[in-house]
């Protein structure tokens, strides 16, 4: 879960995983895969750093980085 701001300087706790689409219209305005819609007080890039540290946090970040590293390592053993 991340904590932002709503416009009206109250807390808004999301559950990061299901954020669909983050953009700055010019308001940062997150959309959720329910379609539910949040305007919040951070920047885009704002939003975006406190969900990439969330998912490292919780071990998803970097996941098919990994992956296709290990891929890489098993094509150069064959």
């Amino acid at each position: 879960m991340i904590t932002l701001t709503t416009l009206r300087n109250a807390p808004l706790v999301l559950n990061a995983i299901l954020i669909e689409s983050v953009r700055a219209t010019p308001d940062t305005t997150i959309q959720l895969v329910g379609g539910q819609i949040y305007v919040v007080k951070e920047s885009m890039e704002e939003v975006k750093a406190i969900a990439i540290s969330f998912y490292q946090q919780i071990g998803l970040a970097g996941l098919n980085s990994m992956r296709r590293l290990e891929d890489g390592r098993r094509k150069e053993e064959e």
